[in-house]
């Protein structure tokens, strides 16, 4: 399967969400659902309007993946969990290379499965904070990765 990478859209939003709920529902079994809404209305109303938003899309133009990037930095990359395993979110992050070369980013250190795929995309721990940027008890690994 092939995806393109093109900016994200504003009509783009309610399928970005659906992503990002499936996926971390996937993937982040160390949130509870309750913290899973509290940032719900964050993505919706802040971030997805906040950040540099790419999106990989498959048949139809319709979203399978998506980035936010803030300058060089990876803010967030979710991609349908029915598409992990088939290169969309190695896409989106050679799509940032391209674009802002040297990538920086964290991760949520209970996430084992999303810091092992960043290592295997060449991305190296630069430190770790015990909290995560909201202050929440969620430790974050720092990674950078060469242009």
């Amino acid at each position: 399967m092939t995806v393109a990478i093109r900016a994200g859209r504003l009509d783009d939003n309610p399928e970005l969400l659906d992503i990002w709920l499936r996926a971390v529902r996937a993937t982040h079994h160390f949130l509870t659902e309750d913290d899973i809404q509290v940032f719900v209305p964050l993505l919706r109303d802040h971030y997805l309007a906040m950040a540099e938003l790419w999106v990989a899309a498959g048949a139809g133009d319709a979203p399978v993946g998506f980035m936010g990037l803030a300058e060089a930095k990876v803010e967030m990359l979710f991609v349908d969990p029915d598409r992990h395993g088939l290169g969309t979110g190695r896409a989106l992050l050679a799509h940032a290379a391209a674009l802002k070369g040297a990538l920086t980013l964290d991760v949520n250190e209970q996430n084992p499965g999303a810091v092992a795929f960043y290592r295997r995309c060449g991305f190296r721990e630069t430190g770790r904070s015990p909290v995560d940027g909201m202050g929440m008890a969620f430790p974050l690994i720092h990674m950078a990765a060469e242009a």
